[in-house]
């Protein structure tokens, strides 16, 4: 008889929407929230028995209401409420995974009564994922889509070189990509100080765009390093770095046919195929964690 392997259920993509009101100005947190469940849920596999199932519209119902109950003080308390709940209120629960994405909203000014108006902000989304098991905790946060540029001080050459290769050096080019990035806190039981969460964001993602912009690059793989080696030299709080680096070539565009010089002005942004470039960072002494495969997370 086939044997069931691991296993987990949920409800994805819950959006939830919370407004504070501190009277007439407002606050808003924005969260997109995946529960995952696992435990003892052999049977209802095996014989469809429900005897041990929370429905995962139930699960989707304890996100709202949560968010009345306890607020959004930020995406990474907000899953930890969620996880303890799930795993220490149901006996057949024994892990909950909750991921999180959080978009942000800047206030905007104006001359008006209140301060109730937004707009989206779209540099980055902020994401978080939080695991228990009943007994330990486990947090890895990060951001995606976060595009950044630097016009010069980034080189290329001295690479292997081979019949197929047409690539010519650069000695002044354009660094360019989209960082998906992911850290692991060393924060894993309810005995250590828990992290001042947003805080510990901001900080992480000012070293990680301080890292970028003053290396100078002589590879895509040099700058990786550098930013995440600064998280982990200057936040005690991380163990654990891992960035996906999509390589945005620019391309110089041959300007010569209309009798022009391109003095470094003038580039082809290229989309795809594109390089990509992938690797963890970790504290001295830790073992890497994160999933090489950021899709995974």
């Amino acid at each position: 008889m086939p044997i069931l392997g691991p296993n987990q259920y949920g409800k994805a993509e819950n959006r939830v929407v919370k407004i504070t009101r501190d009277g007439a100005t407002h606050h808003i947190k924005d969260l997109n929230v995946s529960v995952s469940l696992s435990g003892d849920m052999d049977e209802v596999h095996y014989s469809g028995s429900n005897a041990n199932v929370l429905p995962t519209d139930t699960t989707k119902n304890t996100v709202y209401a949560f968010a009345k109950e306890h607020g959004i003080e930020s995406a990474e308390q907000f899953g930890i409420h969620l996880a303890r709940h799930f795993v220490t209120g149901q006996d057949a629960i024994h892990r909950a995974r909750i991921r999180i994405e959080e978009y942000a909203w800047e206030r905007i000014e104006h001359s008006g009564k209140g301060a109730h108006s937004f707009v989206r902000q779209g540099q980055e989304t902020r994401l978080t994922q939080i695991t228990f098991d009943g007994t330990s905790w486990e947090v890895v946060s990060g951001l995606k889509d976060l595009v950044v540029m630097n016009t010069t001080d980034s080189e290329f050459w001295g690479y292997v070189k081979d019949k197929y290769t047409t690539l010519p050096e650069a000695y002044d080019r354009i660094l360019a990509t989209q960082v998906s990035g992911r850290w692991r806190f060393n924060w894993s039981d309810d005995a250590q100080e828990m992290p001042d969460w947003d805080e510990s964001y901001e900080q992480t993602k000012r070293h990680m765009l301080q890292a970028f912009a003053e290396t100078y690059s002589l590879s895509l793989q040099q700058t990786l390093y550098q930013m995440g080696a600064r998280i982990i030299d200057h936040r005690g709080e991380i163990d654990e770095v891992r960035f996906s680096l999509p390589n945005k070539h620019h391309f110089l565009v041959d300007l010569a046919p209309f009798g022009l010089k391109n003095d470094n002005e003038v580039y082809f942004a290229a989309d795809r195929p594109y390089g990509l470039i992938e690797a963890t960072i970790l504290r001295d002494g830790c073992e890497a964690r994160i999933p090489v495969d950021l899709s995974n997370l």
